[in-house]
């Protein structure tokens, strides 16, 4: 029996993949649970419609995207923040922190989890953060950190 994958299905196949299966598999397992529905012609053209729907919609977010990286390419943030004497911060900037001006800055929430920093910045110093705004679409952040004026 035919059956259209709907979801991913481990030790079987992908979404998308038409599948030779028993016809016991497919009545009692696959199509119970929507993992599957059987290859007819009108479920056939829905899939394409849909793969083809969301290619758009994927090349759409694509191009807002690099839109955004060129608009906002090489964007400074500044941070001040406490440090010793040898330029030591007595806490860090984490990526949270560079999200967060960086959503200020831009007018647009950005995801602390697109922010690639290894570690947290913890001197003072300029440092190149990169920021995925969508897979293979990146832009580069300065960030500077500068001692605090201590107003004692």
């Amino acid at each position: 029996m035919e059956v259209i994958l709907l979801k991913d299905v481990r030790g079987l196949g992908a979404a998308g993949q038409v599948k030779n299966v028993s016809p016991g598999y497919a009545r009692n397992y696959l199509i119970p649970r929507g993992l599957a529905a059987i290859a007819t012609s009108a479920v056939r053209e829905e899939l394409a419609q849909r793969a083809g729907a969301q290619a758009k919609r994927a090349q759409s977010e694509r191009a807002q995207a690099e839109q955004r990286a060129a608009d906002f390419a090489h964007i400074g943030l500044t941070f001040r923040a406490r440090a010793g004497e040898l330029g030591r911060l007595y806490g860090s900037i984490t990526a949270g922190d560079i999200a967060e001006r960086l959503s200020e800055q831009v007018g647009q929430e950005v995801d602390k989890r697109k922010v690639q920093l290894d570690e947290p910045i913890k001197e003072l110093g300029v440092s190149e953060i990169e920021v995925k705004l969508h897979p293979g679409v990146s832009m580069t952040v300065t960030v500077t950190v500068e001692a605090a004026e201590e107003s004692e």
